[in-house]
């Protein structure tokens, strides 16, 4: 692609998320919305493959159907109180616009565009569909947490932990493990969403956090398949070995970062007498941390070949990778780091 058109799609993707973090009126948030989605899909067809224009296709179709009910439901809204403020929702047009915003998320059960289209595009353009693509939504939903349904996120959060676990297991294509990753991750947000919005907005940066260094590391050694990984000890073993502890960490495994999270909302749970809901979402998970373990272990330690053929082995690059680096260092060992970020959210 052009770089100047790649600097200006990426701008795009910049203003629009800023435009609907700033905003305080349903309509410019809704313009911010349409400006993330226009500005992406030239990103997903810069290699004009099938599998690409089918992507983004579904990703058109599914975020003009979100951004089409949320304006719906503001227009309702504003009909019945006269307002068009973020903070005025009734409660018929605030369901909708949960809907719409979970729908923009990839949310169960309207996730089934989510895996189809990240395993379409590039991994670069899947980094962004991940991270960035997801930070507008989320921050509407934190912004009227005071006002959702609490029955609507635990519903919705529980379905998504479920068919985030349940849906990867199968996989063998990595992407589409990312895509299940983050339905799973996004249900533990959701449920903790109406006690705690603190939390699911330290959820949501820890996500990004470790979302971006599993995509970094997927970049760096050119790998979208399970069977690739096991291919790549042999030239790059440290960057590979990380790799295996970032899905350790988005599992939720202790003394890891994706720990921290996990930890901190079934206490917020068990606070707010919510105990049978945590021993609900602590056993679903149990589903993905099988697929994160039997991908650490069985393919990456057991699938041939995963000892070089000659003593010196070949290393496919030489070259460093300072982001990737920083960003699996934040993915691996911010756990104790827990108490300071809290302050901050």
């Amino acid at each position: 692609m052009n770089p100047l058109a790649l600097t200006i799609f990426l701008f795009s993707l910049a203003i629009g998320t800023t435009i609907t973090l700033s905003s305080y009126h349903w309509l410019l948030a809704w313009v911010g919305l349409e400006i993330n989605t226009l500005a992406i899909i030239p990103l997903m067809t810069k290699t004009p493959h099938p599998r690409a224009i089918e992507a983004a296709t579904k990703y058109f179709l599914t975020q003009a159907t979100a951004s089409a009910l949320l304006l719906f439901s503001s227009l309702i809204n504003a009909w019945m109180t006269g307002e068009w403020s973020i903070n005025s929702l009734t409660d018929l047009p605030m369901n909708a616009l949960s809907i719409a915003l979970m729908m923009k998320l990839g949310l169960a059960p309207l996730h089934f565009w989510m895996p189809e289209v990240l395993q379409g595009i590039s991994l670069p353009t899947g980094l962004i569909l991940s991270t960035w693509q997801k930070i507008a939504p989320m921050v509407l939903l934190l912004q009227t947490s005071h006002l959702i349904n609490l029955n609507l996120t635990i519903i919705l959060g529980l379905t998504s932990i479920l068919v985030g676990g349940w849906g990867g297991i199968g996989q063998t294509q990595l992407r589409k493990i990312m895509a299940f990753s983050s339905i799973g991750h996004l249900g533990w947000m959701i449920v903790v969403l109406k006690f705690a919005p603190h939390l699911t907005l330290f959820n949501f940066i820890l996500y990004i956090f470790m979302t971006a260094s599993m995509f970094l590391s997927l970049m760096t050694i050119s790998t979208t398949k399970m069977s690739e990984i096991s291919i790549s000890w042999s030239k790059t073993p440290t960057l590979t070995a990380t790799t295996l502890l970032v899905l350790l960490s988005l599992a939720g495994l202790p003394p890891l970062t994706g720990f921290a999270p996990k930890l901190l909302i079934v206490l917020e749970l068990i606070k707010q007498n919510a105990t049978l809901l945590a021993s609900l979402i602590m056993l679903a998970s149990l589903l993905a941390l099988f697929f994160y373990l039997r991908l650490t272990y069985i393919v990456s330690l057991t699938l041939p070949p995963n000892t070089p053929n000659s003593f010196s082995s070949w290393r496919s690059s030489t070259k460093t990778h300072l982001s990737t680096a920083i960003a699996n260092t934040i993915a691996l060992i911010f756990l104790p780091l827990t108490p300071t970020l809290l302050l901050f959210v």
